[in-house]
């Protein structure tokens, strides 16, 4: 095989590499890619047992190392106690001279000394569950019921930086919307408040009895009320027996009547110049009482309101004024039909009344509320 002539023994040539283009070659566009749709941001997943609609709390709960007091409302509801107290311990201390005939002269010590003490079982857990069961007629709320509740009060107790495992939760079977705090520990709310009411309206609740706890007004209540029992039923049995002595005594002859009502009047009045007008004040208690009792709401709906649950509270009363609005139109209608007389709240029944009226409290939450 021959070679053409190089002219020479030198290497062959090699090819060499092609020069680059001045300008890069023009490729062919993409296609365009239409737009992604938007959508709106993922949701936080909420903690379970959260309901929604109330912002709840995240992080470290405090507790203030001061769990509870004793405001005004707690302690005016003490001291108008007190003349029923001393009846109530007259009452005791003549029971312990009657049973020291047959026990000892030191009897009537030993039982005003019991008594006194009894006092403690307010705080007793054993007699507050006795006391919620047998007495107040509720009971202790199912696992669904529990579910809704406990996170509601743990966050109303931790904006109030309070121990919320102190107290016990309870329901009542009740068709009204209402709630209630008794004893040291009780919380209770009835069942249409817990299947009706909105998440925060049903917080709102809970804040409001929680207030009536951390001011002393329910323990004062119920430590009053205990210890004006005694009397409570000495009166009791002193108006049975003079309604039976008067009815026989009419029935013989009505001088007789007349005679033993003034009798009966002038002992009365003796006592109550003996003991220094105590008996009087006792009659007029309960319309002091109920005073109290007012103003006391007014300062757990100021706790609650402090608690962010102010604009809850105000729809919530709302609702049930127009409700009981409308319910007494529909009665009276009803009345009217029946050729009777339309209902009236008297006197009495409002000072009686241990709460103040729709318009007293919401004027007062209004104040709470962000201006418009």
């Amino acid at each position: 095989m021959t070679t053409p002539s190089t002219g020479g023994y030198g290497p062959p040539p090699y090819p060499e590499q092609p020069p680059y283009p001045e300008q890069p070659p023009a490729y062919p566009q993409a296609a365009s890619v239409p737009p992604q749709p938007s959508y709106p941001p993922p949701q936080q997943p909420q903690p379970p047992g959260q309901a929604p609609g109330l912002n709840f709390t995240a992080g470290r709960a405090y507790v203030k190392q001061r769990q509870r007091s004793l405001d005004a409302t707690g302690a005016g509801s003490l001291a108008l106690y007190l003349p029923n107290l001393l009846c109530s311990l007259l009452v005791v201390g003549l029971v312990g001279q009657i049973l020291g005939i047959w026990l000892g002269s030191a009897t009537s010590w030993v039982l005003i000394l019991l008594w006194l003490a009894s006092g403690a079982m307010v705080f007793h857990r054993p007699t507050e569950t006795f006391v919620a069961k047998y007495l107040l007629r509720m009971r202790y709320p199912t696992r669904d019921e529990l579910a809704r509740l406990t996170p509601l009060w743990r966050e109303v107790t931790t904006r109030a930086q309070i121990d919320g495992s102190a107290y016990d939760l309870w329901i009542e079977d009740s068709d009204d919307v209402n709630a209630y705090a008794a004893a040291g520990h009780i919380v209770g709310v009835t069942r249409r408040s817990l299947t009706t009411l909105p998440e925060r309206q049903l917080a709102a609740v809970l804040a409001h009895e929680l207030g009536h706890h951390t001011g002393g007004h329910a323990w004062a209540g119920l430590l009053g009320l205990w210890y004006s029992a005694p009397g409570r039923v000495a009166w009791w049995a002193i108006r049975m027996l003079t309604a039976g002595l008067i009815y026989v005594s009419v029935e013989m002859s009505c001088l007789v009547g007349g005679v033993l009502i003034l009798v009966l009047g002038a002992i009365l009045v003796g006592i109550s110049l003996t003991l220094y007008g105590i008996p009087l004040l006792v009659l007029a208690a309960p319309y002091l009482l109920a005073a109290v009792g007012r103003h006391g709401e007014l300062r757990a709906d100021r706790k609650a309101a402090e608690l962010g649950f102010a604009g809850d509270l105000v729809a919530m009363l709302t609702e049930l004024h127009q409700e009981e609005e409308r319910q007494t139109a529909a009665e009276n209608a009803k009345r009217q039909a029946q050729g009777k007389q339309p209902l009236n709240e008297g006197l009495r029944s409002r000072l009686l009344s241990t709460h103040p009226d729709y318009y007293t409290r919401l004027r007062q939450l209004e104040t709470y509320l962000p201006p418009r």
